[in-house]
Parts: C-alpha cells; structure tokens; sequence
C-alpha cells in the first residue's frame, strides 16, 4: 500500500486518531456521541427523511453551548464497547469528518483491551469491512503497543517484547504481563482504579472543605486541578507536615470562570495536590471494596506468571496511559515494588541451605515522554512494518470466511 495505515486507539475517556509513521496523533477526543433529542422527529417515527447524521456530534462538540440539547452517549465502559450502534456512527464521524479520508483506500490498525470478547473483535470486523469497505484491518492488543512504544527511550538497543505493562487510562487500569510478545492471559489483573477515581476523590474533598466550586462546574474543575497541579509523593505523613509548616509555599490557588452567571470564583488547592494520586497506592481512601496497593497487584501478577520470565518481567515495568503521567509516579511504583521483593528475597535468603544464597531481583519501571499516547503511538511504529501488512486480515479472506476471521486473536493463543 503507498497511502499511510490509519490507526485508532479507543479508549474509555479518549479516542486518539491519526496516520502511522507520525509521533502523536492528529486528534485526541472523548469517546462520546451526542444525538439531538427532536420531539416531533420522534413523533415522526424513522420514517421521516430526515437524515439522523445531520443531527448527531462526536468528541468535544458533545460539550459545547450549542449541544444542549443533545443526548451525550458514551459506547464504551471499562474499557469494552458496549454501544455497537453508538461505535458505528462515533467511526463514521470520526473517519470522514476529522481524518478526511476515504477507507477504502487504507489499512486499518486499531486496538483491543486485555480479555476483550471475542464477539467484538467479530463486531468490529463486521462495521469496518462491511460499512466503510476497508482493504484490512490488524487489531492490536493495547498492552504489546505500549511495550512497543518505549522502544525508542531505552538506553539499549534492544528491542524487547517481554515486560509488564500498567495501562491506566480514565475508566479502567490493567497489569498485563508479555512474554515475547504474547499476552499471558491468565495473570492478567484488572484494577478498578483509575483517572476517574481520581477527579471523583478531588471533588470530593474540595466538597468536604465547602470550596465555592459551581456545582455543574465540579468534574470539570476536578479533572483540570487533577492534570495541572497533582503529583506523587514519597510519603504522606511528611508531606502532611510540609504543607503545614509551610503552606505558603505549597497551596496553589485554582481561578476559573462559572460557565452560567460569568462571574469569577478562586479555590485554594492544598492536600489534594498529593492525596488523588494516592488512591493508586492506598486505594481504601477512595473504594472500600477495594484496598489493594498497586505495586501488591503487579507483583502478585508477575508471581503468577512462569518462573522463568518472572525476573524479565521485574525488569521491564512499562507504564502506558494519561493516569501514569503524575509527577514522580514511576519512582514511587518502583520503590514499593523494590520493596516488596527486598522483603521476600531476605526471608528466603534466612531460608536457604548453607552455600546458595538466591540473586536479588532487578526492579525497573520505564516511563517516558510519549507514555500518554503510548499505545497509539506504538500502533504508529508497528502500522510502518511488513509485518504490519502481511499479518493484517485482508477484504478477500473477510469475505470468503465471514465475521468469524476476526475472533482469534494470535496474541492469547501462547499461553
């Protein structure tokens, strides 16, 4: 193929879109779809000739004054669609009003969350080479592009497809360990904490000290202190303390604008700064079904993988995802995991027969500039291989073998 492959990442919160071969996509918008709500359409019936396309917005457009009275549909939750109607006309939007292109004319990569059913893989399928008649399509495994992704930030020139990978994005965070490449499907953990929980504990104590945050106003000012102004903290005691002692020093202090009455309103911002992220390393704070630390989840999943990627696994910890972008978040997740194993290589070593003394485990967690995007951007350096052709469900096999071509995915036949 001469034109460029178009890849797609969906996500919960955010779809990102763009060409292979580029560095960041071309569009990053919610994964939202707004339909207009017309009574006397509706009194009509789907009769009418009215066209519903002319009256149905996608991404940020959901969110503006002029989309009042749309009804705002969100096809994906925790990480899966399950809106296939709402999907459809979110792609049709999204591949002829923002890429401008024509589909017949490229290939197709787009991802898949970890345990992603079969039967949407065969959805997926159905809408690409059936309605926008599409020349292939590869569906990537969301956790082997981010591995893919850190590639170009490592101080070694070695390629590898072997690591964990911690994905958090708005709605959904996942510990997904890979072995050359193959997705170890059975340790696989879902966690159900993520940027979500993370604006939801903000609102939450900024509602706790009575700040004057317009009530439709509440997640929008969460998320953007949550983005601005939050970070990791080593230790939350001291970072009690150094706020007390100085907190001239520490307090920011949010301005915005109520989006109704235009009039100014100021919030002083303090112990939120280092408490949302926390919820990631002391989850009870904000789910009491849920207490989990992080770095237990991932070591409890990297246990649970064969012994003899255990250590390959430890040592290449990559972090994909928005949620992963606080300050300081890949230091403090590879102290406590370095922790966790210091801990049990010291009982065993008290344990072990005279003359073996077991080998200390190598902690290492990646982070890097483009870990926001990293699983699109992984997509972008796979979509300009070969590999990336050869290996991609083409039209002609579609159609002499049906929806069904697309249910197994290569990536879960490993293990």
């Amino acid at each position: 193929m001469n034109t460029q492959a178009c890849v797609i990442d969906i996500g919960t919160g955010y779809t990102k879109l763009g060409f292979s071969g580029n560095s960041e996509p071309q569009f990053i918008m919610p994964t939202t779809v707004g339909m207009k709500y017309d009574p006397e359409q509706v009194l009509r019936g789907p009769s009418s000739n009215v066209d519903p396309d002319l009256d149905v917005v996608i991404g940020d457009k959901c969110f503006t004054t002029s989309a009042a009275n749309y009804t705002v549909k969100y096809p994906v939750q925790q990480g899966c669609v399950d809106n296939w109607s709402s999907m459809e006309t979110f792609l049709h939007s999204s591949i002829y009003e923002y890429m401008n292109i024509r589909p017949g004319d490229h290939f197709f990569l787009m991802t898949e969350p970890p345990l992603n059913p079969p039967e949407n893989r065969e959805y997926l399928g159905e809408i690409m080479f059936e309605t926008f008649n599409i020349p292939g399509l590869y569906i990537a495994v969301q956790a082997v592009l981010a591995l893919a992704a850190s590639w170009p930030y490592r101080k070694s020139e070695e390629r590898s497809l072997t690591g964990m990978v911690l994905d958090s994005g708005d709605g959904l965070t996942h510990a997904v360990p890979v072995a050359e490449g193959f997705v170890i499907g059975s340790c696989i953990k879902q966690i159900p904490v993520a940027g979500r929980n993370v604006t939801r504990y903000i609102q939450t104590l900024l509602r706790e000290r009575d700040e004057p945050v317009p009530p439709e106003m509440s997640s929008e000012v969460a998320k953007e202190i949550k983005e601005k102004y939050c970070y990791v903290c080593p230790d939350i005691t001291k970072e009690f303390d150094k706020y007390s002692a100085s907190p001239e020093k520490w307090l920011k202090v949010y301005n915005g604008i109520n989006n109704i009455t235009q009039k100014p309103f100021s919030i002083d911002i303090g112990f939120e700064r280092f408490m949302a992220p926390e919820v990631y390393f002391r989850p009870g704070i904000e789910n009491s079904q849920f207490d989990t630390s992080l770095a237990n989840v991932i070591d409890d999943a990297i246990q649970a993988c064969p012994i003899d990627v255990k250590r390959d696994l430890y040592s290449n910890i990559v972090l994909s995802g928005g949620s992963t972008m606080f300050k300081d978040f890949g230091r403090r997740l590879q102290r406590d995991i370095k922790r966790i194993t210091d801990n049990r290589h010291s009982y065993f070593t008290r344990q072990a027969t005279e003359g073996f003394v077991p080998k200390p485990t190598e902690v290492v967690v990646c982070s890097h500039k483009m870990q926001r995007y990293a699983v699109w951007f992984g997509g972008s350096i796979y979509a300009t291989t070969e590999s990336f052709y050869r290996e991609s469900i083409k039209r002609e096999d579609y159609l002499e073998r049906g929806a069904s071509i697309c249910r197994q995915s290569p990536i879960f036949n490993a293990f």
